[in-house]
Order: structure tokens, then C-alpha cells, then sequence
């Protein structure tokens, strides 16, 4: 049976595409089948007149490059901004259903991942956010996050939120950059565990350590 997971992140630039990257080429060395789908990028970057979304191209070729068409994503958006506003300011509307059909008409994958854009209240509709789209989806959540200074209160504000929503949380994923101490990211670590029972993860350079959320 195949599992999803959706990946939001505390906020913007908290690491969501290195992580599903990193997931799905691991996924991989274990022999799954991923599906890695960003379906909304906005920030997106015009190439010989088409637009092009640089997370989307990431993750799916970190997941094998064999998605063509809409299974790399549906929404390029030029404005760096929430999905719904920067779908208005290019007089388009996003379809949350066509997202979730699209999500799940790959019915031989393993592993879906389905990565959001910016944080799990961004706006996607007028009356959904990434949480609907999650909800829709009937995905666990992968929450990623910064390893370093301030990451405590956003993480525990985001699983939060998530549990709230009545959403499982399979795993917070804490994305340790190049250079950040790792006495001061395992403190961090261990500040979210003491308030929140969940499975966390810290994340820098070894791919094995995401094993458990690949399917068996």
C-alpha cells in the first residue's frame, strides 16, 4: 500500500526540498517506487518562455526523473508570494481537487510525497490552505524545520497546529545546516521532545537516518 506523506515546513526556507530530496533518494537505495510531487511553486523562473519551478525539478529527479507533464507539478507561478495571492495577481485559481487526483493517479508508487509551498497556513484557495490540501490527501505529515536559533517555538507552533487539525505528524524532521553547531541543534532537539512526544529527526548529511519513513 502505497504511503503519503506531506511535507510542510515551519516556514519558508526551512529546508521542505532538501529533505523530500534527501527522502526520495533514499527511498530509492531501498528499492520503493516515489512519487515526489511539489504541485504549487511560486517563485518560479522563466526559461526559453516557459516557467520553470527549480524545487519541482529537484525533487523529481531525487525521485528517479521519470515524471513528465502534470506529475512534475501543476501551478508555476512567477510572484514569490502565497500561493493564493500570487495566483491572483496572475489571473489564475488553483484547483485542489485537480492537485489531489493528480496526487493519486500514480497508483503503482510506494512512496508518495507530496511537498507544500511555504508554511501549513499558507493560503492555496480562498477557503483552503495546506492543511486542507493535506486533509484531502489523507496524508501523514512530515514537519521540517531549522535546527538552529529559533526553531523551538516555530516547531512546537507547527505540530501544534497540525495535531489541532486532527492530522497524525509521522515525523519532525530538524534540517542542520553547514557550519550550525550541533551541541546547540541536539539542545534544540531535545527542548521540542520534552514538550512533544513525536518522532524527531535531525538531518544534516546522512540519509539513513530518514529510514524510518519509508514504507516497508
Amino acid at each position: 500500500m502505497m504511503r503519503r506523506l506531506f511535507v510542510t515546513g515551519t516556514d519558508t526556507g526551512a529546508g521542505k526540498t532538501f529533505v523530500t530530496a534527501a527522502l526520495a533518494r533514499q527511498a530509492r537505495a531501498h528499492g520503493k517506487k516515489v512519487f515526489a510531487f511539489k504541485p504549487i511553486e511560486t517563485g518560479c523562473e522563466r526559461i526559453n518562455d516557459r516557467l520553470v519551478g527549480p524545487d519541482q525539478q529537484i525533487i523529481c529527479a531525487a525521485a528517479g526523473d521519470w515524471q513528465t507533464g502534470e506529475l512534475r507539478g501543476l501551478y508555476h507561478l512567477v510572484h514569490p508570494l502565497a500561493p493564493l495571492v500570487a495566483a491572483r495577481a496572475e489571473g489564475t485559481t488553483i484547483d485542489i481537487d485537480k492537485i489531489v487526483t493528480t496526487a493519486l493517479s500514480v497508483s503503482d508508487a510506494d512512496l508518495l510525497l507530496v511537498e507544500g509551498a511555504g508554511g501549513w497556513r499558507v493560503p492555496i484557495t480562498e477557503g483552503e490552505d495546506m492543511s486542507g490540501l493535506a486533509r484531502r490527501l489523507d496524508a501523514s505529515v512530515v514537519v521540517v524545520a531549522r535546527a538552529g536559533l529559533g526553531t523551538i517555538n516555530h516547531t512546537l507552533l507547527t505540530v501544534e497546529a497540525v495535531e489541532r487539525d486532527g492530522l497524525p505528524i509521522h515525523a519532525v524532521v530538524l534540517s542542520r545546516r553547514p557550519g550550525e553547531d550541533i551541541d546547540f541543534a541536539l539542545s534544540n532537539r531535545d527542548q521540542i521532545q520534552r514538550q512533544w512526544p513525536g518522532r524527531i529527526i535531525m538531518f544534516d548529511d546522512d540519509p539513513s537516518v530518514l529510514d524510518p519513513l519509508i514504507p516497508t
